[in-house]
C-alpha cells in the first residue's frame, strides 16, 4: 500500500495512509469534488488541491518530495510546511481514491487520529505551524503507468481539512 499512497502522503496529514488498509467509504455522505480548475500546491510535487483551498482549515505553505518523480524500488522523502487554523480533534478522517488509469485500486475511508502517529504526530493536532519531514521506501515492483490519488480530509464535524489531488503519477521501470 506505500505505492498507492505516495502523492496522498505528501502532504501534511495523509502520509500515515502509506500503512493503512482498505476500508470502504461508499457509505459516506461526503462525495469527493474534482476540480475543473487547477490549484496547484506549492513545492517540487505534482499535487493540486480540489478546489479554491482559501476555506479550508489547513493552509499548505509548501510540499517537497524528493525524488521528483517518485522511483520505484527508492527512498522518497516527503518535506511539507503548512498551518492549521483550528485544531484537529478524534474523529477527524481521510477519504482515499487511487487509480490506475480508469481502474480504482484503493477507496478507503481511515481515521485520521489513528493514522498519524506513523508520521510521529498525534491527536488533537494543535492550531499553528506544522513541519513534517517523512521517508517512505517504495517498493521496486511498483507496476509500470499513471496513477492518480485523490485524499479529501474532513475534521469530525465534517468541515473540510483540506482536499489533494495528484495526477498522471508515473512510474516507470
Amino acid at each position: 500500500m506505500k505505492l498507492l499512497s505516495t502523492a496522498a502522503a505528501a502532504f501534511l496529514l495523509c502520509a500515515p495512509l502509506s500503512t493503512a488498509r482498505s476500508l470502504d467509504f461508499f457509505g459516506s455522505s461526503q462525495t469527493p469534488i474534482y476540480a475543473d480548475a487547477q490549484f496547484p500546491v506549492s513545492g517540487d510535487n505534482p499535487l493540486e488541491y480540489c478546489n479554491d483551498p482559501s476555506e479550508y482549515t489547513l493552509q499548505i505553505d509548501h510540499v517537497d518530495l524528493s525524488p521528483n518523480p517518485p522511483l520505484p524500488g527508492k527512498t522518497l522523502t516527503i518535506t511539507a510546511e503548512g498551518v492549521l487554523n483550528e485544531p484537529v480533534e478524534k474523529g477527524a478522517y481521510v477519504l482515499l481514491e487511487v487509480k490506475y488509469g480508469l481502474i480504482t485500486l484503493v477507496r478507503q475511508r481511515a481515521d485520521l487520529c489513528d493514522q498519524i502517529v506513523n508520521v510521529d504526530l498525534e491527536c488533537p493536532l494543535q492550531k499553528g505551524k506544522m513541519v513534517l519531514t517523512k521517508q517512505v521506501d517504495l517498493p521496486s515492483q511498483i507496476p509500470p503507468g499513471r496513477y492518480n490519488v485523490h485524499a479529501d480530509v474532513f475534521s469530525a464535524d465534517d468541515k473540510r481539512i483540506t482536499c489533494l489531488d495528484g495526477h498522471n503519477i508515473e512510474f516507470k521501470r
